[in-house]
């Protein structure tokens, strides 16, 4: 996560002369502000992220400009982020600007004092990388200028005239990041876009027993079957932690125990053991659960007394799948249900130029392209 740091206000200029001190005692070097430098898909991700660094400064290799261009054409969510950002650049550009290699203040709002600036590649930088990685590439050579800035933040640091700045390179590319810091410059994740600051804090649902669990919780435990579940009635002090509805697990032994929990009243705690979905015998619709977090969903999905479920994860984790099966097992095999009815937020996916003509189904195939192909998963199983 990106976030503002506490520095002392620096000069405008990227790499403006400090003044030395007049007293003989040597002064302490002060904190000054980062130079990120952006890859190209940081700003197709996120065309705010110009905005987004607060106090430090952004700088723009003429590579990603040019790669910018490139992806500028087109009705997808990809060209529309880099139109946007060609706009912002714009506008940032446009205003009034005495010597662009001084930097170009970044104002959030108008009228809203600048925080950072801008810098735009304006000569040729050739870092030095190693033979294998080929010139002409656009990933090395937005390498190549970090490597450059750097060296020449090192050469001024070295003969003390100049404020040192760390460069950094900020991209959603994994493989950039981990050539940029096999080549010893700092990389980072551009993540300033999510709502959490820190996603491990997020609740998760699951909670992994201690090795000890039953050692600590199992006097006088009290246990039952009913439905085909098994039940515990437990007792210590993990129960004052645990939540309803909060899968638990313990897979250190030869029986492995996935459960739920029933009931948490203070240091008394009842857990329920789990359908196995992973079995062919409880298949949804013909779909088993693929690990444990999907059994643990259907578990959900298919308990209908739980009547709000949030299914958090990675694009291809299955959640749209295993949501569709289980609604249609119960609306048209269980008859539990009499209808289904899906939602999406419809997201622009392209310029706004207005009406364009075509059949509604026409329309909504950018939508509903997603669950139309697990439905044909589903109709396949």
């Amino acid at each position: 996560m990106l976030k503002p740091y506490d520095v002392e206000p620096s000069v405008s200029e990227p790499y403006a002369a400090a003044e030395m001190p007049k007293s003989s005692r040597p002064a302490r070097k002060p904190k000054v502000k980062k130079l990120f430098v952006l890859d190209t898909n940081v700003l197709m991700h996120d065309p705010t992220s110009l905005f987004r660094f607060d106090e430090h400064d952004v700088y723009l290799p003429i590579a990603t400009l040019e790669e910018l261009d490139a992806h500028k054409r087109g009705l997808s969510d990809v060209s529309r982020n880099a139109r946007q950002a060609s706009r912002f650049l714009d506008e940032i550009v446009s205003g009034k600007v005495t010597d662009i290699k001084a930097g170009l203040p970044i104002r959030v709002r108008d009228g809203q004092a600048a925080k950072g600036r801008l810098f735009l590649q304006t000569e040729a930088m050739n870092g030095e990388l190693p033979a294998t990685l080929a010139s002409g590439k656009t990933d090395n050579q937005i390498l190549a200028v970090v490597r450059s800035l750097q060296e020449r933040e090192e050469l001024r640091e070295k003969q003390e005239k100049y404020a040192a700045r760390q460069v950094v390179l900020v991209s959603k590319d994994i493989n950039m990041r981990i050539k940029a810091r096999a080549l010893g410059l700092a990389a980072e994740d551009y993540t300033n876009d999510k709502v959490l600051e820190d996603a491990d804090l997020l609740y998760t649902g699951v909670r992994r027993l201690p090795r000890d669990f039953w050692d600590t919780h199992g006097r006088d435990v009290e246990s039952w079957k009913k439905d085909g579940h098994t039940y515990y009635r437990v007792r210590g002090p993990l129960v004052a932690k645990l939540h309803v509805n909060e899968f638990v697990y313990d897979e250190s032994g030869d029986k492995p125990l996935y459960a739920v929990v029933k009931e948490a009243n203070g240091r008394v705690a009842v857990i329920e053991t789990l359908r196995d979905y992973t079995h062919a015998k409880n298949a949804v619709w013909g779909i088993t659960a693929r690990n444990r977090e999907q059994n643990f969903a259907l578990n959900l999905l298919m308990n209908p007394a739980v009547d709000f479920i949030t299914l958090l994860g990675q694009a291809g984790t299955g959640k749209t799948l295993l949501a569709l099966a289980a609604g249609l097992t119960q609306v048209l095999d269980e008859k539990r249900y009499s209808e289904i009815i899906m939602t999406r937020v419809t997201v622009p996916l392209g310029e706004d130029i207005g009406f364009l003509p075509g059949t509604e189904e026409e329309k909504m195939q950018p939508w509903m392209g997603a669950l139309e192909d697990n439905l044909d998963v589903l109709n396949a199983s």
